[in-house]
């Protein structure tokens, strides 16, 4: 399979996912963030997280709950990167934020986000779009920030004890609450 990065012209798909994907996606967001295949994009979080990132079950849940989709970017018919929208109120949560590793780093992400937000919009009329960030990801949330996104200070606890979101390698994490107005 080519592995190179699609050209900036290269047309994506973007579709939601349907339970039949889970198979397909829960490597796909491994890869992302956890483990020595995650090392070879930027957004990894080996090193401050073990374990596991999501689980079939977690993902099939995203597919299946009410006012939420995952949607699956394609190109050339392999699923490359993959998004959660939530409709929350005036608001939309974007999450479960994946891209291939190796295919990080080239623009994608931003246009992946921008169809995102594109979409909350059209689909639910929303105002504003949400996410939590781990608040130690700083490089992370500086490419937020880049896309518009602000901090806010507003901070969640990290399930500390539940594997289902990984196995801590720090005692200082928590999830930090960006958001960015939508026009």
């Amino acid at each position: 399979m080519d592995t190179a990065p699609p050209r900036d012209t290269a047309e994506l798909i973007y579709r939601d996912a349907v339970e039949a994907d889970v198979e397909v996606l829960v490597p796909l967001i491994e890869s992302a963030y956890r483990g020595d295949a995650s090392r070879a994009g930027w957004t990894t979080e080996a090193d401050i997280l073990g374990g596991q990132r999501t689980d079939p079950e977690g993902v099939r849940a995203v597919i299946t709950a009410p006012c939420s989709r995952l949607m699956i970017v394609e190109c050339d018919g392999v699923p490359i990167a993959c998004c959660q929208l939530e409709h929350r109120g005036d608001a939309a949560y974007f999450g479960m934020f994946a891209v291939r590793p190796e295919l990080q780093g080239a623009g994608l992400g931003r246009r992946i986000i921008a169809e995102a937000e594109r979409s909350a919009r059209e689909l639910w009329a929303v105002r504003q779009m949400q996410m939590t960030v781990i608040s130690v990801r700083d490089e992370l949330i500086a490419w937020y920030e880049r896309r518009g996104y602000r901090r806010t200070g507003e901070l969640s606890p990290f399930p500390y004890g539940d594997e289902r979101f990984g196995i801590p390698r720090r005692d200082d994490l928590a999830f930090e609450l960006l958001v960015k107005e939508l026009s």
